[in-house]
């Protein structure tokens, strides 16, 4: 009896965290969706004020011609198809590339934002509790990978580096994140947009990076799909003859596919859906469930009671942080937006 609870205990276990991946990677699918609509739409949209000469955006409304949804289902087939590509080796191609023009935006962005930065006094010292709330999300939707991290684990040459290999990664990623984000908002302060890329000037060099940017996101998208793919369609195939795989196989991933832009189009908000997704599953997946884990493992083998607390207080943390901000990402959403605004397009005057 107790084995067959054990058992019970262990699948459950697998199944929760199963699920959890799967909507924190879709998540991350959403996301790129906005993204990607909100790029091209801007760019679209200041085609014909696009110029040569790069002077700091100055902000003007202008009612956008088509809506942001329109550029999200133009997005859809050209992801249905890329996410048709099964090959590991063909999406490590794309991975590439996806890097090098990630990089490549990165280097002209950081270029743009250290030029003639305001004087930060201006800027408040403190922001509202409810954006440490937002924070919180956007933090741990930033930082949470252990669906990539562990595909690339077992993916490695010499498995027994991956800790060196992944101290000195996050290390990096910290640093590039905090440079960015403060230079970002020294520079636009309340002006900053949900994705940086918005407020870069309206010039061809930086349509340039926005469309860089883009393709970079465009193929990222195709590594995240991969690892909610992987958990969901073995168990569709399984329940169909073999004749009948392959249509099973491409209809559960244009399915995904579709339910990630249908996100996307129900909620248009790329900060809010950042801070949710972050907040919900991301949070699960970082602090609250491994702590839990580790206990429940190692419990009964005298873990020291420094260890036993450090777990507690970290899944205490990922807990409150996941209750309080998806309460705040929900409180936004259901507040009232000025459309005019929100669908609006900032363009150099």
């Amino acid at each position: 009896m107790v084995i067959l609870l054990n058992c019970a205990h262990h699948l459950s276990q697998r199944y929760t965290v199963s699920f959890l991946l799967i909507i924190t990677q879709l998540g991350f699918c959403s996301v790129y969706f906005m993204f990607m609509a909100d790029n091209l739409q801007q760019m679209v949209e200041e085609a014909y004020v696009t110029s040569n000469t790069c002077q700091p955006r100055k902000i003007l409304v202008l009612t956008p011609t088509l809506d942001i949804r329109f550029y999200m289902l133009t997005i859809l087939p050209f992801l249905t198809l890329l996410v048709f590509i099964q090959n590991l080796r063909i999406l490590s191609i794309f991975s590439a590339l996806a890097n090098i023009t990630t990089l490549g935006s990165m280097a002209l962005i950081f270029e743009y934002i250290v030029q003639e930065i305001p004087d930060p006094r201006n800027l408040p010292l403190m922001a509202s509790w409810k954006t440490f709330l937002l924070f919180f999300g956007t933090a741990i939707f930033t930082f949470e990978g252990v669906g990539m991290v562990l595909s690339l684990k077992n993916q490695m040459k010499h498995p027994q580096q991956f800790s060196f290999v992944l101290y000195l990664g996050m290390s990096l990623v910290i640093v590039l994140y905090i440079c960015l984000g403060t230079l970002g908002y020294m520079k636009f302060g309340s002006n900053t947009q949900a994705s940086i890329t918005l407020n870069l000037p309206n010039c061809w060099l930086y349509q340039s990076v926005k469309l860089m940017y883009s393709i970079g996101i465009f193929f990222t998208y195709a590594l995240q799909f991969h690892v909610p793919a992987e958990l969901i369609i073995p168990v569709v195939i399984s329940q169909v003859s073999e004749s009948w795989v392959l249509f099973a196989d491409l209809s559960v991933r244009t399915a995904l596919v579709c339910l990630t832009c249908v996100s996307a189009i129900l909620i248009p908000r790329l900060d809010l859906v950042i801070s949710l997704v972050g907040s919900v599953s991301s949070s699960a997946l970082a602090l609250i469930i491994p702590p839990l884990l580790e206990l429940i493992t190692f419990y009964p083998e005298d873990m020291s009671c420094v260890t036993i607390a450090k777990d507690i207080m970290i899944s205490i943390l990922g807990l409150l942080g996941c209750v309080f901000g998806t309460y705040q990402v929900l409180y936004e959403l259901i507040q009232p937006i000025n459309h005019s605004i929100a669908n609006s397009t900032a363009v150099y005057a």
